[in-house]
């Protein structure tokens, strides 16, 4: 018996969803993120308008000053829906958790310097609240945004702040134990050099223009405060203890990274749809940014002593260079 075995290519009928095949044209295939992403923002047929905001649709372009052509050109350039996002933080938490094992089973935390653990301590664990903070605020700008290409990413990014506040908790356990915890929430309430902090915090929680939420949060206090914490007062550490500390925030410091192309990618976009937003963005910017470095002077004190001054600048400067890359004061 003879058998001929041959391939047949069958070329599909239909290669992605019509809303999407009008967008990049017919008979070309669709990448997941696309297909998970584009158009899905309700737009019509809503049954009526929130009681508590009468004002607005209960999803509505006009809750901010920004204007967009197409809202949907707001995209993520890491292309994270949920399936690439949650793969991409597994990987990271499987670093972290492999960190926090390191130095636990190596007794690192025994032989690290005891000026600096309590420097780690008293600088690192009352963060947990900027970053609940933050994550409420992921959550708010996903609500009250507009378009899934910038609210997904919006909530990814809140849930990303949860991990960075659950982190430092347990970095808090690991140097200390339950107490240094609970007197880390004292400070957040009581000590004076986290009190202009913690006024940025809670002014952000009731800021109404979500993409001025945007600025304040993801342009402004996330990139100063990380460049602060995880990249100088870090080094310093470092320099002075060893690298114990950086191994339990790894994580924050990878997230910074990888959530700036996104923050930055947004930010060109909206400013170059139109000079209004261009203006407005500048506006928001230049103010929160002027709040988050007077927030962030007294703790840059605290851990850095008198290189806090230049410390910050250098966090200024990097954030500087970012906001030109995207078109802002330029």
């Amino acid at each position: 018996m003879h058998i001929d075995l041959r391939t047949v290519s069958i070329e599909p009928l239909r290669h992605t969803f019509d809303h999407i095949a009008a967008r990049i044209g017919p008979g070309k295939s669709a990448s997941r993120y696309l297909e998970g992403t584009m158009d899905l923002q309700a737009e019509v047929n809503f049954h009526y308008r929130p009681t508590w905001d009468p004002e607005h649709e209960i999803f509505d372009a006009t809750r901010t000053a920004i204007t967009m052509k197409d809202w949907y050109a707001l995209k993520d350039p890491r292309q994270y829906y949920y399936g690439t996002y949650t793969a991409s933080r597994a990987k990271m938490q499987e670093t972290a958790e492999a960190d926090f094992e390191f130095v636990e089973t190596r007794g690192l935390v025994d032989a690290y310097d005891d000026e600096a653990k309590r420097m780690a301590l008293d600088f690192y664990v009352p963060l947990r609240h900027v970053a609940w903070g933050a994550n409420m605020n992921g959550a708010a700008m996903c609500a009250y945004g507009f378009g899934t290409a910038i609210t997904q990413p919006c909530l990814y990014q809140g849930m990303d702040q949860l991990g960075v506040a659950q982190y430092l908790t347990r970095m808090g356990l690991v140097l200390g134990d339950q107490g240094e915890v609970q007197a880390a929430k004292q400070a957040w309430m009581d000590q004076p050099q986290w009190q202009e902090l913690r006024r940025y915090v809670e002014d952000t929680l009731v800021i109404q223009d979500w993409f001025e939420l945007f600025v304040a949060q993801h342009v402004a206090l996330d990139a100063m405060l990380f460049g602060l914490a995880y990249t100088e007062v870090d080094q310093a550490l470092n320099a002075k203890a060893g690298p114990t500390v950086s191994l339990m925030t790894r994580f924050q410091t990878e997230l910074l990274e990888d959530s700036s192309k996104w923050v930055d990618a947004c930010l060109k976009v909206a400013a170059a749809d139109n000079p209004d937003n261009k203006l407005q963005l500048e506006t928001w910017t230049a103010h929160w940014r002027g709040r988050a470095l007077k927030a962030l002077q007294p703790l840059a004190a605290m851990a850095l002593g008198t290189d806090a001054d230049a410390a910050l600048a250098r966090v200024g400067n990097r954030l500087d260079t970012r906001l030109a890359k995207a078109g802002l004061f330029a």
